[in-house]
């Protein structure tokens, strides 16, 4: 993957003993590793099983990771080998064969890194909302709650007059845009331009 600065850091402060860069790399990386278990239909509780497994393997390996960026890669490379173990042992005792359908290679590399993606940009959009002042992350979390709040409830609530929601937003999601954590997936969206 690209050399992601946050990912870097993350890594190094858990590698020192960090529980809030630990809990971080699980709040980024826990949907990839759902979307992965998904992928491979597995039960919830296989989900959790492959989880769990997941984040005490990091634990382990969190300090031999030679490159801190290849992160979740390597999130995405471990999750699908264990959806495939657990698949493999279910079917030892289910005395049945997983049909073509079923069975799915591990080396689905465009398919990962894309869902390594979506997980890092959704990580970004979460960090970037969160540094915005509380006046923009309540007026968007308004807009885009569903069903979305009326623009009268929002004067109310926000104390804006109606007139000033549209170029406050617009404010906000400027912001929003300018973010340092979202400015690595603006840059790579221009350049794929």
């Amino acid at each position: 993957m690209r050399d992601d600065p946050a990912v870097i850091a993350l890594v190094t402060a858990a590698r020192d003993g960090d529980q809030g860069a630990w809990d971080e790399i699980v709040e980024r990386y826990a949907p990839l590793v759902w979307a992965i278990c998904r992928r491979y239909q597995l039960s919830r509780s296989d989900t959790d099983d492959v989880a769990q497994t997941l984040w005490l393997l990091l634990v382990e390996q969190l300090g031999k990771l030679r490159q801190p960026a290849a992160l979740p890669g390597w999130i995405a490379t471990t999750t699908a080998r264990e959806c495939l173990r657990v698949i493999r042992t279910a079917s030892r005792y289910d005395h049945t064969e997983l049909t073509g359908e079923s069975q799915l290679d591990p080396d689905t590399s465009p398919q990962i890194e894309q869902e390594v993606l979506a997980a890092e940009l959704h990580a970004a959009v979460r960090a970037a909302f969160s540094e915005l002042p509380d006046r923009c992350q309540k007026l968007l979390s308004m807009l885009i709650s569903d069903p979305p709040a009326s623009y009268a409830e929002i004067s109310a609530t926000l104390s804006i007059k109606i007139g000033g929601i549209g170029p406050q937003r617009a404010r906000c999601l400027d912001r929003l845009r300018r973010s340092s954590s979202l400015s690595a997936f603006i840059d790579i969206e221009r350049a794929d331009q």
